[in-house]
């Protein structure tokens, strides 16, 4: 399982559009891995976690081919997770040489605004899927099941176990403190693979996202209750550091 990080910003990328602040001012010149996108992971090149507004940007820098993309799963609809519009460029007459539908998973709000933006798309180029909170999806080479986030209190978010390959990884933003029903269904299972919101950072810990402190925590209460594999890894990101990648923990 090769798992790409296209983008590990929080919402305002690294630089801010508009910031004029010492640190966006030198990434801008420095450029590079000090320029930061809004985040999104691609698993084996076929299936994709999240519609960020930069995932254009994503294919252009790293030679994606998104026409390979079977299956792209919504954590949620916030702005810098769905830009929902931009799904109807894989619509007839904007894309050319599909051979299968793109597959899109979400829960209540991100079909909705899915909806709202494609009407009911042609069903061999897209396919809206509502996925309830501990449902797993078949997508023929991946299961992939929809778990609680602690996010935001309007709409239901989600975080996502992906299995694949005899590997397993746990997608774990945005959010803050786990809820116990996520606690309890990951109990007896293990991850190879563990990605967790930091968009706090060094700050203090504010509820709907983690810092530092609080994803050690929950990297050692997994560890603690042997749901991490004994060659874990476990990543933090969407956080505003300036280096776009991750950080080990």
């Amino acid at each position: 399982m090769i798992v790409h990080f296209l983008g590990t910003a929080a919402a305002e990328g690294f630089p801010g559009v508009f910031c004029r602040c010492e640190h966006c001012g030198k990434a801008r010149t420095l450029g590079g891995r000090n320029i930061r996108t809004r985040s999104s992971a691609i698993i084996d090149g076929t299936l994709k976690i999240d519609f960020p507004p930069d995932t254009y940007m994503h294919v252009l820098r790293d030679g994606l081919d998104l026409g390979l993309v079977r299956d792209l799963f919504i954590t949620h609809t916030h702005a810098d997770h769905l830009l929902a519009s931009e799904l109807a460029m894989r619509l007839p007459v904007f894309a050319r040489g599909l051979d299968g539908p793109l597959r899109v998973y979400g829960h209540d709000a991100a079909v909705r605004v899915c909806r709202g933006a494609l009407g009911r798309p042609d069903s061999e180029r897209l396919q809206l899927r509502r996925i309830a909170l501990f449902e797993t999806a078949d997508t023929g080479d991946a299961r992939v099941t929809a778990l609680p986030a602690n996010h935001d209190p309007d709409e239901t978010c989600l975080l996502f176990w992906i299995e694949k390959g005899g590997r397993t990884v746990f997608y774990g933003h945005d959010t803050g403190l786990l809820p116990a029903e996520t606690w309890a269904w990951m109990a007896g299972r293990r991850a190879d693979l563990v990605i967790l919101d930091c968009t706090n950072g060094n700050l203090p810990f504010t509820g709907s996202h983690l810092n530092v402190e609080a994803a050690i925590g929950i990297r050692d209460r997994m560890r603690a209750e042997g749901m991490l594999a004994p060659a874990a890894r476990v990543v933090v990101t969407h956080f505003p550091i300036t280096s776009d990648s991750c950080m080990t923990i």
